[in-house]
Formats: structure tokens, C-alpha cells, sequence
């Protein structure tokens, strides 16, 4: 069952990625909502993540743990776009 924690870490790299993409490509006037967007896309691929282990046990603290890191991730980077 501790492969199935690992579940959580693409989701955490996707936020990690599509928030540095949108750091270096985004106009600044428009990077909320792109950050929204990456923000939705995390949600959706936290629930395909999921449904492919084809477990029920741990479920809602596996899709908990994805979506509050993406989550995390996304605040961070709103606040650091926030100062520059």
C-alpha cells in the first residue's frame, strides 16, 4: 500500500511545472487566471491519478494530499507573482 502515496506526486509536479510555465510565458495581467486553469487541471488529473490504482482504501486522503499540495503550490507561486 506505500506505492500508492507515490500517487500524489504527479499531481504536486504538475502544479510545480504548469506554475513555472506560466511564470516564464504568461503576461502578468493574465497569470491569476492561467493559475486557476493549472489550478482545475490538478483537480481532474487527481481524479484520473486515483481511479487508475482501482483501490478504495485511502482514497479521499490520497485525493485529499494531491489536491491541498497543488493547492499549495499554486498559492506559493501566487504569492510570488504577487512581488514581482
Amino acid at each position: 500500500m506505500t506505492w500508492q502515496k507515490w500517487s500524489v506526486a504527479p499531481v504536486w509536479a504538475l502544479s510545480l511545472v504548469g506554475t513555472v510555465i506560466i511564470g516564464a510565458v504568461a503576461a502578468p495581467e493574465s497569470r491569476v487566471t492561467w493559475l486557476a486553469i493549472v489550478l482545475a487541471a490538478c483537480v481532474i488529473f487527481t481524479f484520473v491519478v486515483q481511479l487508475l490504482i482501482h483501490r478504495k482504501e485511502g482514497f479521499v486522503a490520497r485525493a485529499t494530499a494531491s489536491m491541498v499540495g497543488a493547492l499549495v503550490v499554486v498559492a506559493a507561486a501566487t504569492a510570488i507573482f504577487a512581488f514581482i
